[in-house]
Formats: C-alpha cells, structure tokens, sequence
C-alpha cells in the first residue's frame, strides 16, 4: 500500500481522511513521524495555510506530502468564520466556544446558509497542487449530535435527510463531506498520475 505523507497532529482529521482512503493509501502523520510541528496559519486564506502545511513537510522530508484547512462559511456573517474557524471564540478555545460564538452571532437570523469548504495542498516533484470540496448547508439553531468534531453539531448538510454531520454516522458523513469531495479530487490526480 502506498503511503501519503500528511502534515497533521489532528486525530479527527486523520482518522477521517484514513477512513475516506480505505485502503488505497496509508497515511503518514506527523505523530507517525514524531514530529511536533507547529506552523504558524498566518495567511488569510484556506489555500495558502493549507500551502504552508505542506510546504513545511515537503522541506523536512522531501517526500510527496499533502496538508489541508478547512473552514465554515455563513453567508449571514460575510463568509466567518472562515479561515478562522478553528479560532474563531479566540486564540485558546474550544469547538464548543466556536460553535456558542457562530448561535449567538446567528440568533436572531433568518437567513442560515452556509457552507464546509476544504482545501488540500499536494506538493510533488511537479510542483504544488490544490484540491477543493465544497458541502452546502444551514446552520441549525441548537448543537445536534454527539459525532463528528468541529462545528458538525450545528451543520446539517443539503441532502442529509435533516441530519446534522454529528448526527450521522462516519460512512454517511464520508459520502458527502467537504473533505470527502476534496479527497476524491485529489485521489483522481494520484490514480491518473501512478503516484
């Protein structure tokens, strides 16, 4: 099985990623690799972080290796929280303090739509590579779900059957998440390029 490099200490993304993998690849983390990276997400974008991930692992290893961001966007609050979905409550927060910030923000507002968007960067010997998968929703008025990480306890994702993605079990919200959408895309590229 061949191995993709991923430069993540996050255990909900890496399980996820390896569950929407299956057996196609192995990944590599960097708890893997007993590396304690920390790269600071200073640009204001999901591509550029996701970028700076990677580039960072490229540099140390050289090994072809990949990196994402991903970020919740609210049409109501002008796309927040954004890239700054992981912080959003602040720098040493929690998902539980994000997701009060965003029903607190979204109390008195009618209009919900929102959507998951993840970027992958892939760094190769052909150069630097983005994917991108996009899921549309609402943001619901309550947390639903003990599933899931992030702020999937108040996501219910259009054709989910009114179910958040903490509601879900891994495989339903493997079928239609942002990252399973990014993951594909990128697993097409490597399948038409034997890498």
């Amino acid at each position: 099985m061949k191995e993709l490099f991923f430069a993540s200490q996050n255990a909900n993304k890496i399980r996820e990623i390896s569950e929407i993998l299956k057996d196609k690849y192995k990944i590599v983390s960097l708890a893997d690799l007993n590396d304690d990276m920390i790269v600071e997400e200073t640009e204001s974008t999901l591509e550029g972080n996701a970028i700076i991930k990677a580039r960072y692992l490229f540099n140390k290893y050289g090994k072809p290796c990949f990196a994402d961001d991903s970020g919740l966007e609210i049409d109501a609050l002008n796309g927040a929280p954004g890239v700054y979905s992981a912080r959003y409550a602040g720098e040493n927060c929690d998902s539980l303090a994000n997701m009060n910030k965003v029903l607190d923000r979204m109390h008195a507002i009618s209009n919900r739509k929102a959507r998951f968007r993840t970027v992958i960067a892939y760094i190769c010997s052909r150069g630097e590579i983005l994917f991108e998968g996009t899921v549309s929703g609402v943001i619901t008025s309550e947390m639903r779900g003990t599933d899931g990480f992030g702020y999937d306890p108040i996501f219910q994702p259009d054709g989910g059957n009114g179910l958040t993605f903490a509601q879900m079990s891994s495989v339903q919200k493997n079928s239609m998440s942002h990252r399973a959408e990014a993951i594909k895309h990128f697993v097409n590229y490597l399948t038409r390029n034997d890498e």
